[in-house]
C-alpha cells in the first residue's frame, strides 16, 4: 500500500480506500463488513469512506460498531471520512448544505460512528439554494469546535469547486482538501473541469466507482446477458441506471477490450489494471473500492502497489479517450487556451494543420 497526503494537509492516506456503501445490507451484512475492514487495515489501508445516506445510515452504524469492537491501537489507524448534504427525510429542510441541515446531519453522523471527531467531512454535492458562505461558515465552526478535522467536496463541478475554495480563502475559512468524484476509464469527462480545478487548487482527488459498476472488471461481455448475481444483472433501480450509462457505450467496451489485453500482458486481472490506471492519474490520492466479499477485496488491494508500463498506460488512454467535440474541450478549445513562451501559438498551428490536411485530401480527390 502506498500513502499520499490528504490534499494539502499533513495527514497520509492509503492510495486505495474502502467504500462502505453496502455495509449493513443483505449484500454485505455486518459480519462480512467487519471482516472487510479488518482485512483492509491488515493490508495497510487506512481510509474508510462512508456517508450519512448509505443504507439509510446503516453503513455509518456498521463502521461505528466496528470501531467500538476493535482495540484502540487498531482503530486509531483508521482515517474516517463521511458526507452530508443528501436528503435524509421528507421534510423540505432535511437536505442541502444549510447550517440547519448540516448541523443535524453532522451530529447524527458523530453519534452513529461513535466518535468525537470526523477526520474528513465532505459535502456530498452542491446545493444551489444555500449561499456558499453559509455552508463554509458552518464548517469553520465545526472545525473550531473539534467536530471535524478537514473539509472535503464531492461531486462539485469545476466552477463550484473554485467558488468554494476562493470563498474559503477570502473569509479565512478552512479550505477544502479533497474532491471526491466519479473517475474511471469509462468516465474520463471528469478530467475536463473537475479534475483540472482540483489540480489547480491542490485538492486531492478521491475516485469513486473506479471499476465503473463492475464493467472494468472484465466479467461482462458486450452481447451477453448480465448474470443475476452481479450488479448489472440485478433488478435494482440504482444499479440498472448506473449500468445503462456504460453498457450502451462503445467506448466502454473498447476500454474493456484494452484492459483484457493489458491485464494479460502484465499477469494481472482487468480490475487490478483498471485500479492501477486511475490511482496513478494526476491528482488522484486514492481510489475508493467496494467489495461483496473479503476475497474480492483482497484481489482489488493488490492493485495498490501495481504500476503499469508506459506502453500499457498509453494503450488504456487511447482506448478510453472520450474524444470530445472540437469546442470547448477538444483540440480547438484547448488550442485557444494554450500559450507557450516560445514557438508558434497552438491555435494557428492547428488551423494550418487542418488546412494542409484538407488541401491534401482535395488534391487526392481530383
Amino acid at each position: 500500500m502506498e500513502y499520499r497526503r490528504l490534499g494539502t494537509s499533513g495527514t497520509l492516506v492509503s492510495n486505495l480506500a474502502l467504500g462502505t456503501m453496502n455495509f449493513g445490507t443483505p449484500e454485505t451484512p455486518e459480519e462480512e463488513a467487519f471482516a472487510q475492514m479488518d482485512a483492509f487495515l491488515d493490508a495497510g489501508g487506512n481510509l474508510l469512506d462512508t456517508a450519512d445516506v448509505y443504507n439509510g445510515g446503516g453503513a455509518e452504524e456498521t463502521v461505528g460498531k466496528w470501531l467500538a469492537a476493535r482495540p484502540r491501537e487498531v482503530t486509531d489507524r483508521a482515517v474516517i471520512a463521511t458526507k452530508g448534504r443528501t436528503r435524509t427525510g421528507n421534510d423540505p429542510n432535511e437536505a442541502g448544505t444549510s447550517r440547519r441541515h448540516l448541523d443535524r446531519a453532522l451530529t447524527t453522523s458523530l453519534r452513529r460512528l461513535g466518535v468525537d471527531t470526523i477526520d474528513l467531512y465532505q459535502l456530498h454535492a452542491w446545493d444551489p439554494l444555500t449561499p456558499i458562505e453559509e455552508t463554509l461558515s458552518f464548517l469553520d465552526a465545526a472545525v473550531r469546535a473539534g467536530k471535524i478535522r478537514y473539509v472535503g467536496l464531492s461531486n462539485f463541478t469545476g466552477w463550484q469547486l473554485q467558488l468554494a475554495v476562493s470563498t474559503a480563502r477570502a473569509h479565512d475559512y478552512p479550505v477544502p482538501v479533497t474532491l471526491q468524484a466519479q473517475y474511471n476509464l469509462a468516465t474520463r469527462q471528469t478530467e475536463w473541469e473537475m479534475a483540472a480545478a482540483a489540480l489547480h487548487n491542490h485538492l486531492g482527488i478521491l475516485a469513486w466507482s473506479p471499476l465503473a459498476s463492475g464493467f472494468l472488471t472484465g466479467k461482462y461481455r458486450r452481447d451477453a446477458r448480465r448474470p443475476s448475481d452481479t450488479r448489472a444483472g440485478q433488478d435494482h433501480a440504482l444499479y440498472r441506471y448506473t449500468s445503462s450509462n456504460y453498457e450502451h457505450s462503445d467506448r466502454t467496451w473498447d476500454a474493456v477490450d484494452a484492459l483484457r489485453r493489458v491485464a494479460q500482458d502484465n499477469g494481472v486481472t482487468p480490475a487490478q489494471a483498471a485500479l492501477s490506471w486511475v490511482v496513478n492519474r494526476p491528482g488522484v490520492i486514492s481510489a475508493i473500492v467496494g467489495a461483496r466479499t473479503v476475497q474480492q477485496l483482497a484481489g482489488n488491494l493488490l492493485a495498490a502497489d501495481l504500476h503499469l508500463s508506459p506502453d500499457s498506460v498509453a494503450a488504456l488512454d487511447t482506448a478510453s479517450d472520450p474524444n470530445p467535440a472540437p469546442y470547448p474541450y477538444g483540440a480547438f478549445g484547448a488550442a485557444q487556451r494554450d500559450r507557450t513562451p516560445n514557438g508558434p501559438e497552438a491555435l494557428g498551428a492547428l488551423i494550418q494543420e487542418h488546412a494542409e490536411t484538407r488541401g491534401a485530401g482535395a488534391g487526392e480527390h481530383h
